[in-house]
C-alpha cells in the first residue's frame, strides 16, 4: 500500500492521500495487486449493470437477452477502448508490445470502447432479435453512469487532468508534476508549468456524466416519441462537454503531426450529426407520432407478419367466391 500520492487543491489548506492500490496480497504463491483504477471501473460498471436490469425489467426485455448483450458488448468494449489507445501511441507501443494487455495502468480511450461495444451490441440484437435502437436508449443511460463513476479511476491514478488553472479547485501532485516535465516535449501548442496546479478535467466529465443521467432519464420518461432518441441525445451531451473539456487536457491523442485533437474533433462531429438527426426525426414524430414498441421484436418481421395476416383474408374472399360460384351452378341445374 506504498504506492500513494498526496494530492492538493488550491482552496483547501491541507493535502489528501490518495493510494493506487486497494490491495496487494499472495495467493497460491501468486502476487496479487488490485489497484483503485480498476475496482472503481468495476464499480461503475456494475452500477451501469443495475440500473440497465432496472430499465431491461420496465421494459419487459428478456434478461438472457440482455446477458448476451452485455457479455458481448463489454469484451469488445474494452478490446475497442485499448486498441483506439494503443494505435493512436502506436510510435510507443510498437516498442513495448508486452505493455499493451496492461489496461490496469491506464490507456483506454472511451470512443474506442462506443465503437467497439456498439458494433458487437448491433450483431447480438440481429442474432437475438432484438430492437437495436431501443436497446441503445436503455445502453446508453447506463454508460453515462459507468463513465461517470469510472473517471474517478483516473484520479487514482492521477491521469487525465489539464492545463494550469487558478480557479479554487485547481490540482497539484508530485505524480502529476513529474508526469508533466515527462511529457512536456510532446504537448502541441502548450505549455503546462509542473509547479502550478492544473484543471481536474476527470472531475469535470465525472460531474457532467452524472448529471446527464437525470436529464436522459427524464427525457426518456416525458419526452420520448422514437426509437433512438435518447441515444442521440447522449451523442449531443456527452460530445459537448467532450468537445471542450478536450481542449482542457494534456494527454490527448492528436491527428498525424498537427495539433487537432483526435477526440475533440470527434466529439464536435458527434454533436452536429446527433443534433440534425435529433431535430428532423423529432418533427417528423411529433407531426405523425407512433407508438413506441417494445425491445423484443425486430420492424421487418413485424411487418411481414402484418402483411401475412393482411393477404390472408384475400385468399379467403378468392375461395368464398369460387365455392359461391359453384352453389349457383348447382342451383341452376337443379333448376
Amino acid at each position: 500500500m506504498s504506492d500513494y500520492t498526496v494530492v492538493y487543491f488550491t482552496g483547501i489548506d491541507r493535502g489528501f492521500s490518495v493510494p493506487a492500490v486497494l490491495a496487494d496480497f499472495s495467493l497460491f504463491g501468486i502476487n496479487v495487486e488490485i489497484r483503485f483504477y480498476g475496482a472503481i471501473i468495476a464499480f461503475g460498471f456494475l452500477l451501469a449493470v443495475l440500473f440497465g436490469g432496472r430499465m431491461a425489467y420496465k421494459w419487459k426485455m428478456s434478461l438472457d437477452k440482455m446477458v448476451d448483450v452485455l457479455i458481448y458488448g463489454t469484451i469488445f468494449a474494452i478490446i475497442g477502448a485499448r486498441l483506439y489507445y494503443v494505435f493512436s501511441k502506436w510510435d510507443y507501443y510498437s516498442a513495448h508490445l508486452s505493455e499493451i494487455p496492461q489496461i490496469w495502468e491506464g490507456g483506454l480511450a472511451i470512443y474506442g470502447g462506443i465503437i467497439g461495444g456498439l458494433v458487437a451490441a448491433y450483431f447480438v440484437c440481429k442474432i437475438r432479435k432484438l430492437n437495436y435502437w431501443n436497446l441503445l436508449d436503455m445502453a446508453t443511460m447506463s454508460l453515462l453512469i459507468g463513465q461517470g463513476i469510472g473517471r474517478w479511476g483516473n484520479f487514482t491514478n492521477q491521469e487525465a487532468f489539464g492545463v494550469n488553472t487558478d480557479l479554487p479547485w485547481g490540482m497539484w501532485s508530485e505524480k502529476i508534476a513529474s508526469d508533466i516535465i515527462r511529457s512536456q516535449s510532446e504537448y502541441k501548442g502548450f505549455t503546462v508549468d509542473p509547479n502550478l496546479p492544473v484543471h481536474p478535467t476527470f472531475l469535470y466529465e465525472s460531474i457532467w456524466c452524472l448529471l446527464g443521467v437525470l436529464v436522459l432519464y427524464i427525457i426518456c420518461c416525458k419526452a420520448r416519441k422514437f426509437s433512438g432518441q435518447i441515444a442521440l441525445c447522449y451523442g449531443i451531451w456527452y460530445g459537448l462537454e467532450r468537445t471542450f473539456v478536450e481542449g482542457l487536457r494534456t494527454d490527448s491523442l492528436y491527428i498525424g503531426d498537427t495539433t487537432i485533437r483526435v477526440s475533440q474533433a470527434l466529439s464536435a462531429g458527434l454533436v452536429i450529426v446527433c443534433a440534425i438527426l435529433l431535430t428532423a426525426l423529432l418533427i417528423k414524430y411529433t407531426k405523425h407520432p407512433k407508438p413506441i414498441e417494445g425491445v423484443d421484436y425486430f420492424p421487418d418481421e413485424k411487418l411481414a407478419v402484418a402483411e401475412t395476416v393482411k393477404e390472408e383474408p384475400a385468399a379467403e374472399t378468392a375461395e368464398n367466391i369460387i365455392t359461391e360460384e359453384s352453389e349457383e351452378k348447382t342451383d341452376g341445374e337443379n333448376n
